[in-house]
């Protein structure tokens, strides 16, 4: 049985101004504690919908290791936030039958950090590092050894009497998780065994997820309902769940049906100012400068960011992966050049919604 052991406020907010979006990736103050949200949380493959490609291949590999009695090798998670990395992580320990600590890698910024960690596991235990690219070279180096061969290597006292004591621990797996594969280091990344990536869901598995979710929370909802809730989940559970709540919410206020409609989604959505296929007032802003002032571009992010009053990382990482997949957007040599489907798709709905 998989214990959430060890939990760490691993999410940073959504910008430099401190507001959060609605349909933003990064999960908002009140989801920060897991355990608000441990209910919707699947506990097994079965449970896990979508992304069935990888869940094939990690079934696989757990089966594999319990036939031999073995730790699982160390696996590295990659893709946008709010896919369910994390909640993947927490299944495959539910599966192996072990406990998992979860911590990320600010949270690991001294030696003595990874060092309490590992120091106190037990045998095949598994070890979440979220944002596991932002580990420090020194904690890096301390994983390598550990990683490989289950050793911890330990520099004992200073200067010219220091020596270096190597420490046994147990067989673990360490999951990694991370949105830039890129930036982490060839010698950190070559340690993994399994390199999987989660993409976003097609809009009949986030329809299963918020069915799912709705009859958690004891809410009826109806088959056009959740595909139209589905659509504008930006392919992203995390952001399902959270539009599901909001629309509870509007619902016991403003509707006296018990069964959730496409009205409701509607009215309750438009509030919130997101449209058919989940874009909202910060993406509206985004198109809306480079269609009105630019003539869709190209223009340098940096200038973007500028007239936007945003911090270029956030705009990269946080708004254009959406509109990019959509094919909204397109990154050139040159800059950002909005499409003609973003452009007529804009025209079309900013007055609806801004208004």
């Amino acid at each position: 049985m998989a214990i959430l052991s060890s939990i760490t406020n691993h999410s940073p907010h959504p910008n430099d101004k401190g507001e959060e979006r609605l349909v933003g990736p990064i999960p908002l103050k009140e989801e920060i504690n897991l355990s608000k949200q441990d209910s919707l949380r699947p506990k097994s493959f079965h449970e896990f919908l979508g992304q069935s490609e990888l869940k094939k291949v990690l079934e696989i590999s757990v089966k594999a290791s319990l036939t031999r009695g073995e730790a699982l090798d160390h696996l590295m998670l990659y893709g946008p936030p709010g896919l369910g990395k994390t909640t993947m992580a927490l299944v495959i320990a539910e599966e192996l039958g072990v406990k998992a600590r979860i911590t990320s890698a600010p949270a690991l910024e001294r030696p003595r950090d990874i060092v309490g960690l590992l120091i106190n596991m037990q045998p095949r235990e598994l070890i979440f590092v979220d944002e596991i690219h932002r580990l420090n070279r020194i904690s890096q180096e301390l994983l390598y050894p550990a990683m490989e061969d289950r050793r911890l290597d330990l520099t004992v006292g200073k200067g010219t009497s220091s020596r270096m004591r190597s420490i046994e621990i147990p067989p673990f797996t360490l999951v990694g998780a991370t949105t830039k594969p890129a930036a982490l280091s060839s010698p950190m990344r070559d340690r993994f065994g399994i390199i999987q990536r989660l993409d976003f869901y097609n809009c009949l598995d986030l329809e299963n997820i918020i069915k799912r979710s709705a009859k958690l929370i004891d809410l009826s909802i109806s088959e056009a309902a959740s595909h139209q809730l589905a659509r504008r989940s930006r392919g992203t559970p995390r952001i399902a769940n959270r539009l599901l709540r909001r629309v509870r919410d509007y619902a016991e206020v403003h509707s006296a049906s018990k069964m959730i409609d496409v009205q409701i989604i509607n009215d309750a959505l438009d509030l919130h100012r997101i449209d058919q296929i989940g874009l909202d007032a910060t993406d509206r802003s985004y198109l809306g400068l480079l269609v009105n002032q630019y003539n869709g571009g190209p223009v340098g992010l940096e200038t973007l960011a500028a007239a936007l009053g945003e911090d270029s990382t956030t705009l990269e990482t946080v708004v254009e992966p959406y509109l990019m997949q959509i094919g909204f957007l397109q990154r050139t040599a040159r800059g950002r050049v909005v499409t003609p489907s973003a452009e007529k798709h804009y025209l079309l709905i900013s007055e609806k919604i801004d208004k």
